[in-house]
């Protein structure tokens, strides 16, 4: 029996070997079907390798460079994850919605803050050419939506031949939709509208025909109905990229000229360039140099952007993707700059016209010794984000940092978030300020983006003060006119347009003071509107007011890091809010802490924080009074010591407070 169930034993063992070794086989036979069972259609094109060879099958006229443009929140992510599916690019269901937002700030705020590129292969098959229909290269590029970020649109747009409109179908007309319009009419760039989100209760496409062509001239059979969501109507929107965009212009047989869109660094590969190819064709090995530099580098690497890094080898006429060149500082990859052939003289690209900082505020590493590690951060993300400037400053209670500029709030937000979560940098950041005009009895003018720059100098007498504007475009239901007329009332503004868009929304113009919205205008405005309004703004001329400097004291000693630029009118409300705040957050120490507001030499507002101190009468029980006196002055005179010799620490919560008192209402 033994010997019986041994035998058994050991053919069980040899069946399961033959089993596994004819599975092994199976898969071996199968390998190469499922190699291509795992590509893309070749209607679609390939996905995941491209050689160069297949890039030369695109001459520029079959090359469409187009981009997304729309008001936040109308579906221009989403839409972009639709024709990257529709065309093979990403696997469908990849289980990672707003595919291109590769920031992680994108993804927890669920905004695009960087414009993002991705190639894609298309066959356009028509009536006429069902067998043998022609296959196009569609460069397609995500924009931001939020006024903050206009100048990524605007550069994005420089590498575009046309772009998609995207318009809520419930939402309608809003106000980034008519900036962003005409950033793309003034580009000269073919527009084909599409109104998105057509699967909601609540949509109206009707109505959104008639509101482009009432604010936009666009003829309401030229706009294409979709819902990116469900995926109805899609079938049409790349038919229509390739029949109503030109194709890019450009000379094959010229040399090399490339534009420089954006760039951002790599530890590995160092600077990482975004090009669109102008002119000539680009290869790797080549010998490239800057226009604006006069460096010169060899193209280590070049590829297209499929959705992810995909080496070529070589990039053609009219043709967007990614170069590496050994590039190891920002200060060598200029946005908006021309690469060239080294050794040939070009002329240079148009470029961009430069970022318009509208908010500065100082960064500051929580720990002082941390001030080389927060230069090193900030020099890699500036190479990503080329928009911010960068000047290096002291302070005496924060000691070294840095002044930067911004293009508005959320761009400092999101910048400050992107310094914590990708390079782990803890900073304290100051009240934000905008550029000042000061003028002296002398005649002599001195432009301000520092409030502690400003000298509080006697001697010199302030003749007059320019502070920048701005022209805000509000659109909101009608039935919240009032309040924010009121608002904008409040905030010192000069109403320029009020107008209807149709029976429901109505439209604003408003010049303000740009200092009067960067805090928390916007979050005021939704408030009062329940959500609905939207907001764009434009950067105007300056106009003259009556602005002071005003200084906060702790036990009578400036603090420079908060001393802010305030009108006239509301200073002493601002003041007083300040410092009662300022006594909410400031430690207690073993000395009193005087907080005061002050104009010049005029106190406007003050707060005290009492000592601690120990009770030196728990002894005394009885006896003369005179000894408890002696006791009291004794503890009296140390504190005066130590309010002489001693510092008061100044929390980062404070800061972040004064952030918010700074403007508010």
């Amino acid at each position: 029996m033994a010997g019986a169930a041994a035998l058994r034993r050991a053919a069980r063992r040899i069946a399961r070997h033959v089993a596994t070794a004819h599975s092994l086989s199976r898969n071996a036979l199968q390998r190469p079907e499922r190699l291509l069972s795992s590509q893309a259609s070749p209607e679609h094109g390939p996905r995941g390798a491209v050689s160069g060879s297949e890039l030369a099958l695109y001459p520029p006229e079959r090359v469409r460079n187009f981009s997304i443009i729309a008001h936040v929140d109308h579906g221009k992510s989403t839409l972009a994850d639709r024709l990257l599916e529709l065309t093979g690019t990403i696997q469908k269901g990849h289980g990672q919605p707003q595919y291109l937002d590769k920031l992680q700030v994108e993804r927890e705020r669920g905004i695009t803050v960087k414009a993002q590129t991705a190639t894609m292969f298309y066959r356009h098959t028509t009536a006429s050419q069902e067998s043998d229909a022609p296959r196009y290269l569609l460069n397609l590029i995500d924009t931001p939506g939020h006024v903050d970020f206009s100048y990524e649109v605007s550069r994005s747009l420089a590498a575009c031949q046309g772009a998609l409109l995207v318009v809520d179908a419930a939402q309608g007309v809003q106000a980034q939709t008519i900036a962003n319009f005409y950033l793309a009419f003034e580009s000269n760039l073919s527009i084909i509208p599409v109104i998105n989100k057509i699967d909601q209760p609540t949509a109206d496409p009707d109505n959104v025909k008639d509101q482009l062509k009432r604010l936009f001239d666009i003829d309401p059979s030229e706009a294409l109905l979709t819902s990116a969501k469900t995926g109805k109507g899609l079938e049409h929107v790349l038919p229509a990229v390739i029949e109503r965009i030109p194709s890019p212009p450009g000379k094959c047989d010229s040399p090399v000229r490339m534009l420089l869109l954006d760039s951002y660094y790599d530890e590995y590969k160092g600077v990482i360039c975004h090009v669109a190819v102008v002119d000539g064709a680009l290869r790797k090995g080549d010998k490239i140099a800057s226009a604006a530099t006069g460096r010169a580098y060899e193209v280590l690497d070049v590829g297209i952007m499929h959705p992810e890094l995909t080496p070529t080898g070589v990039l053609y006429t009219g043709q967007v993707g990614y170069v590496i060149s050994g590039m190891r500082s920002t200060k060598e990859a200029r946005i908006g700059d021309t690469l060239h052939q080294a050794k040939s003289t070009v002329e240079p690209l148009p470029g961009f016209k430069p970022a318009k900082h509208m908010v500065f505020s100082g960064l500051y590493p929580a720990d002082g010794s941390d001030f080389e590690a927060l230069s090193h951060a900030i020099e890699k993300l500036t190479c990503n984000d080329a928009s911010v400037s960068v000047t290096k400053e002291t302070s005496n209670a924060l000691g070294m940092g840095f002044r930067c500029g911004f293009l508005g709030l959320l761009h400092m937000d999101v910048f400050h978030q992107r310094l914590e979560q990708e390079y782990g940098a803890q900073v304290i950041s100051t009240i934000p300020t905008v550029p000042y005009i000061f003028e002296y009895g002398d005649g002599s003018k001195v432009q301000v983006e520092n409030p502690a720059a400003l000298a509080s100098n006697p001697g010199k007498r302030v003749a007059a003060c320019w502070e920048p504007t701005v022209i805000a475009t509000i659109i909101i239901p009608s039935e919240y006119v009032g309040p924010v007329i009121m608002l904008c009332s409040e905030r010192r503004g000069e109403q320029l347009e009020y107008t209807f868009i149709d029976a429901q929304r109505a439209l604003l113009k408003y010049r303000l003071p740009l200092k009067e919205i960067i805090v928390d205008f916007y979050n005021e405005l939704k408030g009062i509107t329940s959500g609905y309004a939207t907001f764009d703004y434009e950067d105007s001329e300056y106009q003259q007011s009556d602005l002071v400097k005003m200084d906060i004291l702790l036990n009578g000693q400036p603090v420079d890091a908060m001393a802010t630029i305030v009108h006239n009118q509301k200073a002493q409300r601002i003041g007083r809010e300040l410092v009662e705040k300022l006594k909410k957050f400031i430690e207690r120490q073993m000395f009193e802490i005087t907080i005061q507001a002050a104009i010049g030499s005029k106190v406007i507002a003050r707060e005290t924080l009492s000592a601690m101190r120990k009770n030196v009468l728990a002894k005394c029980y009885g006896g003369d009074i005179t000894r408890k006196k002696k006791l009291l002055e004794k503890q009296k005179e140390g504190k005066k010591r130590m309010k002489r010799v001693g510092s008061v620490d100044i929390p980062q919560e404070a800061f972040h407070e004064l952030l918010k008192v700074s403007n508010s209402k």
